[in-house]
């Protein structure tokens, strides 16, 4: 595998040199990873097509965009790379509503030949869709040995309009995928939070989507502000920094989910994924210590599933969600996954507005907030 990085910058331009497709030749993919605005005011992605013609261009709008151990809001995060033993295919469609979330997730895996297919990393439009629904879809549709993972587009916490793009221009309501094929392929997937539980376990008693109006049989926002306190106040922003940790009933599997709405009439809450009745929910909290101990494990379990074998392209997505907590130290997280792969793979990635990944080694992808989740890429 051969990989080469770049940065467009706003205010700047190209940092350190325009890219080259004489340093990766024959790029299968070119990922590229970028602010709304500043997409739209300049044609960077025209001149990544003109350098590499013949490469999948594939990438989205972020809430903050990651190159090497580095954060930066209003650029473009430009990563090219060619496989020498492996193939790689993509696909994309529409998502007609978050009602059609499910159909979705099934088509876009659908679409994808299913021999040899290895991995598939999905991005998906970040406002219009219901992630649970689409990555649903994509499990069912997919063979159990096919792993997932990816992440949901932001546009630095505006809420206003996310885009993917497929070999063709930026897309809203659009989810795309780029399958991976081949025998030599080495994925590794990690995921990992750092946050920490306070209070009971609950029930979930009452629930509608990603609507949670009971636990335990009482009214869900009540039980909010009482466990808040002084941050009480301040909901729904403050529920960033308190979300829900939710326990599948079928495979154990704990998942995030970040409060996004409250409403007083209802006593309810709006979380960033569905909250289906009868599952075990407990909130959390977090210190910037444990968040970036977290994204480590997350690195950390990668080193250990590929052995001996180095990473040598990392994609990293964190949730938004964790960006107000870690503050003036959120490269840390970075940093610290990629201490945990050795220093030796190429970094890139997005703050997104959802994370896709299994949880556990071999397990099923889930929708994920709150979490840092790492795809890393090596041929033997």
């Amino acid at each position: 595998m051969q990989v080469a990085q770049w940065q467009w910058l706003a205010n700047a331009g190209w940092i350190q040199g325009a890219p080259d497709a004489g340093a990766v030749p024959n790029a299968h993919v070119v990922l590229a990873f970028g602010s709304t605005a500043d997409l739209k005011v300049s044609n960077c992605l025209d001149l990544i097509r003109q350098d590499f013609p013949n490469a999948h261009l594939f990438g989205c709008t972020t809430a903050g965009e990651i190159l090497g151990t580095g954060v930066r809001y209003g650029s473009v995060a430009v990563t090219a790379f060619s496989l020498e033993h492996s193939q790689v295919l993509t696909a994309k469609v529409p998502i007609l509503g978050p009602e059609r979330s499910l159909e979705a997730g099934t088509q876009l895996a659908q679409l994808l030949p299913a021999a040899g297919l290895r991995h598939v990393f999905v991005l998906s439009e970040g406002l219009l869709v219901n992630g649970s629904d689409l990555v649903r879809g994509l499990n069912a549709a997919l063979p159990p040995h096919v792993s997932v993972s990816g992440g949901f587009a932001g546009d630095c916490g505006r809420f206003l309009e996310t885009c993917v793009w497929c070999d063709g221009q930026p897309e809203q309501s659009t989810a795309a995928a780029l399958g991976f094929y081949g025998d030599r392929l080495r994925i590794g997937l990690g995921a990992s939070t750092g946050w920490d539980p306070f209070g009971p376990e609950r029930v979930v008693t009452k629930s509608r989507g990603t609507v949670l109006y009971e636990l335990d049989h009482q009214p869900a926002l009540a039980l909010y502000k009482r466990y808040l306190g002084e941050y009480a106040k301040d909901l729904p922003a403050s529920g960033l920094v308190f979300p829900l940790e939710l326990t599948s009933d079928e495979s154990q599997d704990r998942v995030m989910r970040a409060l996004l709405a409250i409403n007083e009439d209802e006593q309810s809450v709006t979380l960033a994924g569905n909250i289906p009745e009868g599952t075990t929910a407990r909130l959390m909290f977090a210190s910037v210590e444990h968040l970036i101990a977290g994204a480590q494990v997350a690195g950390e379990d990668i080193a250990a599933q590929l052995g001996e074998i180095a990473p040598q392209l990392s994609l990293l997505v964190s949730c938004n969600g964790r960006r107000p907590v870690l503050g003036p130290r959120l490269e840390e997280e970075t940093e610290a996954v990629g201490d945990a792969l050795g220093g030796q793979a190429a970094l890139t990635g997005f703050y997104s507005y959802g994370e896709i990944a299994p949880v556990t080694p071999g397990g099923r992808a889930h929708l994920l907030n709150q979490t840092m989740t790492v795809t890393s890429l090596a041929e033997s």
